[in-house]
């Protein structure tokens, strides 16, 4: 869109946008209204878990201010050069690129918004991703010019919203989720992190930031609950290690969570395929009846 900053919104139609991944049939944002909610932790298992599944899966770490993904799934080396493009980092199957592997951990990110447009565009036409099932975005928190950027650059199959239980994140995600869906991106679900901890040693269930609220807020806005995350040090641990959960225990409990949202997300995505295949699905068939029959 020749003459737009990258951060201007069209409310009114829909621009036609280039095929940037013509090889990755799902892309996915993960989304948060604010930080400190553990996106990119959920993140990071779900593109393990979908990879365990035997997917084929990319993460970009979009979240240009504080790129953590790398650390999370224990990558050190940087990308490797190849015909002028960038091969993407690998770690337990899934494929990786992040503004972390190119700026000192030390060093501060002081960028506008078209610094972010363009290192975003890069991270789509400069790696070569080859073929995928699925390429999450770990987005920044909030709304901004990342995802207005990521909006207008691919046709995004649909946004999943991480929150934590509380009234005041949720009403962060109804605002973030609103924005997405201006720019008419598919709206795949709600997931709540933190929602309640296992005291190790008596066993007793507490709901430290309330309960219950990610899933109240899906009702709300009428897009699916895609499950609750408790706190647990373990995943914690696997963050910080960088071993997530799913990689390090595979077994447990936290593991089968995250698995299970994966096979959702999964389930979301197949659906829609199926309804885009069957003419458009729901809004195909709303434009037919609104259309007014023929006279011939």
């Amino acid at each position: 869109m020749a003459g737009d900053a990258p951060g201007h919104m069209h409310g009114h139609s829909e621009q036609p946008k280039p095929n940037l991944l013509p090889d990755v049939k799902h892309i996915v944002a993960i989304s948060s209204g604010k930080g400190g909610v553990g996106k990119s932790t959920v993140a990071a298992n779900l593109a393990v878990a979908l990879a365990a599944s035997g997917a084929r899966v990319g993460l970009i770490d979009a979240d240009i201010y504080g790129p953590n993904i790398p650390m999370m799934l224990g990558v050190g080396k940087p990308p490797e050069q190849k015909d002028g493009k960038l091969l993407p980092a690998e770690s337990y199957g899934v494929k990786l690129i992040s503004m972390g592997f190119f700026v000192p951990e030390e060093k501060a990110i002081v960028w506008r918004g078209p610094m972010v447009h363009t290192a975003i565009q890069q991270f789509f036409r400069d790696v070569i991703w080859g073929e995928l099932d699925y390429l999450l975005i770990d987005l920044p928190p909030g709304t901004g010019d990342a995802q207005l950027s990521i909006s207008q650059l691919v046709t995004l199959s649909g946004v999943i919203t991480v929150t934590t239980p509380q009234e005041v994140a949720l009403h962060d995600v109804r605002k973030g989720m609103m924005m997405f869906k201006g720019v008419n991106v598919p709206l795949l679900g709600v997931i709540e992190n933190m929602s309640y901890y296992i005291c190790r040693h008596c066993g007793e269930r507490e709901e430290i930031f309330s309960h219950g609220g990610g899933q109240r807020a899906a009702e709300t806005l009428g897009i699916p609950f895609l499950g609750a995350i408790p706190i647990d040090t373990a995943i914690r641990t696997g963050g910080d290690e960088g071993m997530p959960i799913v990689a390090a225990n595979p077994d447990s409990p936290l593991a089968k969570t995250f698995r299970d949202i994966a096979a959702k997300i999964a389930g979301e995505l197949k659906q829609q395929e199926s309804g885009s295949a069957a003419g458009g699905g729901i809004a195909s068939l709303l434009n037919k009846i609104k259309r007014p029959a023929s006279n011939a």
